[in-house]
């Protein structure tokens, strides 16, 4: 019985019209998603473009300063001269000598000048006078000692500081007075920084 019901089965199969087979559609390829979870935003941003402005020219004359032709000159205040040492070594290891235990401008009379030229210096001479009173009683002034200094060159406009020290005691408070400088463009063979103080002998 089964297997006569299996021959009409097979039967009315191959009996069928027209029978066709159902397609069979390619599954589709899978493509690949990208996963944004992780992703960080880049954000541009356009900025303003700033511009810098050079540094204004130095004031020239320089205030305070006398001119005499191409040569500029000044005499600091106490507190000008701490300032100015704390930018210049030269000037601070010069105040900083030691003499019999003190320095030296607590030692000796001292002055100074800052000077400066239009076409710059190849080196500077300044010259100076030691001056004080006579005596106790006698208060008319005279010179003690004469001071000549030679500093080195500076470039045109450039300021520079001359410390003038002396060898006269400051217990005699004498002082540091007709200061001149010179300015020269030609070499020398003179040692220079260098400063030569003599004392002008007494004939009373």
């Amino acid at each position: 019985m089964i297997k006569r019901l299996l021959v009409i089965l097979l039967a009315t199969l191959l009996i069928m019209p027209n029978a066709r087979a159902l397609p069979i559609s390619p599954s589709p390829a899978p493509h690949p998603t990208l996963a944004m979870k992780n992703l960080s935003v880049v954000k541009i941003s356009t900025k303003k473009k700033i511009t810098l402005s050079p540094s204004p020219s130095p004031k020239w004359p320089p205030l305070g300063f006398k001119s005499n032709g191409e040569v500029y000159a000044k005499i600091p205040t106490p507190k000008e001269l701490v300032g100015t040492a704390s930018n210049s070594r030269l000037l601070t290891r010069q105040l900083a000598q030691i003499v019999d235990g003190v320095r030296i401008c607590e030692k000796y009379s001292c002055g100074a000048v800052q000077l400066a030229s239009l076409n710059g210096c190849t080196w500077w001479e300044v010259n100076a006078k030691l001056q004080g009173v006579t005596s106790a009683t006698d208060k008319t002034l005279r010179v003690f000692g004469t001071l000549r200094t030679l500093a080195r060159a500076t470039s045109p406009r450039q300021i520079t500081t001359v410390l003038l020290i002396s060898k006269e005691d400051i217990a005699l408070k004498h002082v540091i007075a007709g200061i001149s400088a010179n300015c020269y463009h030609d070499a020398t063979n003179e040692k220079i920084p260098s400063s030569i103080y003599t004392p002008v002998e007494i004939t009373d």
